[in-house]
């Protein structure tokens, strides 16, 4: 079967090669599936940089997420040939079969098709668990989300907006600032450039942001503290920006709000009943179409530095989906 795989480490993707490898084969508790669509995230191309915390032993499969239908399972999984299912593990999705344990596994949302369902995982579920399960978003909150260009920055915009948050939507480039507010719908779109707290305070009039949801980090967020209201959370996400930002103390202590890290996986890891309770709410809905990933673009597999480079460049509004085969 065709995989893409990283066989060193580089800056430059020379590293990642399109490869014939021998199919795999299931062992018990797995599910085996035919991947009919998967999606890149940002921590796929840090991995074929040696940049992400995760650092898998080379050669290895790139590719977090998968959406597919199965192909053989145990009995007792609770999955089935022809089962339209979607998930992942931190590799292995950019292949056109893929061994998955079942519980990392769940069923695809009624009427949702192979690419939306594969830009949905993991987006999706950073969003929930950092706006709601740990956010406690409310309806009629105020929402400043960054990096809102990007898959989980259009989650987070997409499912605060149907939650019935308000959502300042930011970005970095000018030239994408029409196609978020026309995918996103937010309450209001500014740029993240310099000072932009008199911007936030302006669009809030005043009261500023219950929650800062920050996948950008370095300048972004060290302003970000000057827009958090009083008793609010600033969520950090991650670092696309590349400088890990510092805090003094005294800063949420003055304007008493809270810093919390927001990792996923790690949560639904710990806490197995919420992360499957946080997956069925996202799944309800998205099958009442309340929620809808915003895809870039949708490529053959063989076409994968296309993907790569775009997203190396910036130059995305929404998810890059892979079709294997």
């Amino acid at each position: 079967m065709q995989a893409l795989r990283v066989e060193h480490l580089s800056d430059d993707l020379s590293g990642v090669v399109l490869a014939d490898i021998p199919e795999p084969v299931r062992a018990p508790g797995e599910v085996l599936v035919r991947v009919r669509a998967a999606s890149l995230n940002f921590p796929d191309l840090l991995m074929t940089r040696g940049g992400y915390q995760f650092k898998p032993g080379l050669p290895f499969t790139s590719g977090l997420e998968f959406a597919g239908e199965v192909l053989e399972a145990d009995p007792a999984s609770g999955f089935a040939p022809g089962d339209r299912v979607m998930g992942g593990n931190k590799t292995g999705a950019f292949a056109e079969l893929a061994n998955v344990a079942a519980d990392k596994l769940s069923m695809m949302p009624r009427g949702m098709d192979f690419p939306a369902a594969a830009a949905m995982g993991a987006a999706y579920s950073t969003a929930y668990t950092g706006l709601v399960e740990l956010g406690g978003l409310q309806e009629g909150q105020w929402v400043l989300v960054h990096g809102a260009s990007g898959g989980v920055g259009l989650a987070a915009c997409d499912l605060a907006i149907a939650l019935g948050a308000k959502v300042i939507a930011s970005t970095g480039s000018p030239d994408k600032v029409e196609r978020i507010a026309a995918l996103a719908r937010p309450n209001a779109v500014l740029l993240a450039e310099r000072r932009f707290r008199e911007q936030v305070a302006e669009i809030t009039s005043g009261t500023l942001a219950d929650i800062v949801f920050d996948p950008v980090g370095g300048d972004v967020f060290d302003e970000s503290t000057r827009c958090v209201a009083f008793g609010g959370k600033l969520m950090v996400v991650g670092f696309t920006s590349g400088r890990i930002a510092d805090i003094a103390t005294n800063i949420p202590l003055i304007k008493g709000f809270s810093i919390i890290g927001l990792r996923a996986g790690e949560y639904a890891r710990r806490f197995p009943e919420r992360g499957q309770k946080i997956q069925q709410a996202i799944s309800a809905l998205a099958e009442q179409e309340r929620i809808t990933p915003a895809i870039d673009r949708v490529l053959p597999l063989s076409r994968w530095r296309e993907g790569f480079t775009a997203m190396t460049r910036r130059e995305l509004v929404g998810k890059i989906v892979f079709q294997p085969g």
